[in-house]
């Protein structure tokens, strides 16, 4: 699983989740490596093991013919509370990392195969993710 080497802060805070004030992404909207991406369609965080099924999945899927590219990288850390433990008494310890994806993100980018074996990676790598996906291409220009 991806987590960082290292963080300047162990636990950081939640943040706000508005969904009518949620913009769509302005950076990794566009196919960098790849012919064939997979981008996010709504607004979700992707934990590690998320991340690291849905890769899994593309790597079997290409076998070794394909190359693949992991456009994100959890580093966001995620606290939770033990099982039946009260409220309050302050904050979780950390439990993993997680990433913020926004609308528009490209999370995975997939060359060398035919575009029928891309699309379907990329279409069972998106069944593993918290939200929804749409497989892009550089000949449809996104």
């Amino acid at each position: 699983m991806l987590i960082p080497k290292k963080v300047k802060y162990r636990k950081w805070q939640r943040g706000r989740i508005n969904p009518k004030a949620r913009t769509p992404e302005t950076r990794g909207i566009k196919l960098a490596f790849g012919s064939y991406g997979l981008k996010a369609q709504t607004q979700a965080r992707v934990k590690s093991n998320q991340l690291e099924s849905s890769r899994k999945v593309i790597s079997r899927t290409l076998t070794k013919a394909g190359k693949y590219w992991i456009r994100i990288f959890p580093d966001r850390p995620y606290t939770a509370k033990a099982a039946e433990v009260g409220m309050g008494k302050g904050k979780g310890d950390p439990k993993g990392y997680c990433f913020e994806v926004f609308p528009g993100r490209i999370i995975f980018e997939v060359d060398g195969v035919d575009e029928a074996t891309a699309k379907e990676a990329l279409r069972k790598a998106g069944t593993k993710l918290p939200f929804k996906t749409k497989i892009v291409s550089r000949v449809h220009n996104q």
